[in-house]
């Protein structure tokens, strides 16, 4: 595969292309245990159409992770002006 991608888009293509990849999967497992992570409570973060949805959609979970993260800044920020 990355014989392909060399044979494409040259060296540094390839290397920006495999490193973009491999920076998605990282993005979208993040995502997915972070949408499964239990409060302390012991229930989801996440509900079960949004755990299927992370799953068959790889889009979702980063998109949600970055939400997540700016919600969690606003937080933190409000915390702090106390």
């Amino acid at each position: 595969m990355l014989q392909s991608f060399y044979e494409n888009f040259g060296f540094f293509g390839a290397l920006a292309l495999a490193i973009a990849m491999f920076l998605f999967f990282i993005l979208w497992m993040a995502g997915i245990a972070g949408i499964t992570l239990p409060y302390d409570g012991g229930r989801k973060k996440g509900h079960n159409w949004q755990i299927i949805l992370a799953v068959l959609v790889p889009v979702y979970p980063i998109i949600w992770l970055i939400l997540d993260i700016y919600t969690q800044r606003k937080y933190m920020d409000d915390e702090n002006t106390k």
